[in-house]
């Protein structure tokens, strides 16, 4: 007799683990999904589906979108899914202990870090914005604090040169799946015991803000060269110009000198700014009110030149 799962998650990096556990019929059966309601998106701010919504839709499956989890509405629709097992990737909501108590075999989280390190909302983004050399998934058994539950199994993946929070997420989110399914049957079958995570090491990733994409050019160019990278796709890094913002879609730390702020190089490799320490040399850029262009592209038309300052105060 398969397992009967429910399973929560919205964005992209949930998809893979859905279509994996579906994929695994023989071991578990998805009788739900739970997924974020639909949220306005774009210009024209239309309300939008999350992936996983969309992914359970096409697949035939049954789909519950609560706007609250701690109404009793929520736990009996729950509850009616008769499931043994919850199985959590990136839902974006916290599972009061009613819920976190309602199956047979507890809840599983798909969380992207090796844990201890990078408890929170975050774990992909602040492994990019930390420098770590390699980072992964950890499979782990839910309790009520953020993300201090025992961990039934860790993948490790390593962050690769010029990773954005994109590319990482994408890979992460097939290894998360992978584990996922390897380590099902030892959890269904109650032979596998969940470990519980080290008390050094703990660090955690809070959820991001549009902020958090501003760069302080009086910081040193290998950090905001990470900040670029990690806040790509969302929510873009961007420094400012004649209080006007100016995303920066893709740059790189180079070698050079100069007040921070400072267009001190404008050419066919880019606009190098000073910082700090170092040059930020931005490759691609999306100046206010105009497209993405290369920054080649900027300094050709005339957008930005040698000399030119770019602000280091908070906007």
């Amino acid at each position: 007799m398969t397992t009967r799962v429910v399973f929560m998650g919205s964005p992209d990096f949930a998809v893979p683990s859905l279509e994996a556990l579906v994929a695994a019929r023989h071991l578990v059966e998805v009788v739900g999904v739970v997924t974020q309601p639909d949220k306005p998106a774009g210009r024209g701010q239309k309300l939008t589906s999350s992936e996983v919504n969309v992914v359970a839709t096409r697949l035939g499956l049954p789909v519950f979108t609560p706007a609250k989890m701690k109404v009793p509405e929520t736990l009996e629709r729950l509850r009616a899914f008769a499931a043994e097992l919850f199985v959590v990737a990136a839902y974006g909501r916290i599972l009061p202990p009613s819920l976190l108590e309602l199956p047979r075999l507890g809840c599983v989280n798909v969380h992207a870090s090796v844990l201890p390190r990078h408890r929170g909302a975050s774990p992909i983004n602040h492994a990019i914005l930390a420098g770590d050399a390699d980072t992964g998934v950890s499979i782990m058994r839910m309790d009520e604090g953020l993300d201090t539950g025992p961990v039934y199994g860790v993948g490790r993946c390593p962050v690769e040169h010029g990773d954005t929070t994109g590319s990482l997420t994408t890979r992460l989110s097939r290894l998360g799946a992978e584990l996922l399914v390897e380590l099902l049957p030892g959890i269904v079958g109650g032979t596998l015991a969940p470990v519980p995570q080290p008390a050094e090491g703990v660090t955690y990733a809070p959820l991001l803000d549009k902020k958090d994409g501003w760069l302080d050019l009086s910081l040193p160019a290998d950090q905001l060269a990470r900040r670029v990278r990690a806040m790509n796709p969302w929510p873009l890094a961007f420094v400012t110009r004649a209080g006007l913002r100016v995303q920066v879609l893709a740059a790189h730390a180079g070698a050079g000198r100069g007040e921070p702020g400072v267009v001190v190089g404008a050419g066919p490799a880019g606009v190098e700014v000073a910082c700090g320490d170092g040059v930020l040399v931005l490759e691609r850029v999306k100046p206010a009110g105009r497209g993405a262009m290369d920054a080649s592209a900027w300094v050709a038309g005339r957008g930005i030149a040698r000399g030119d300052r770019l602000e280091t105060a908070a906007p």
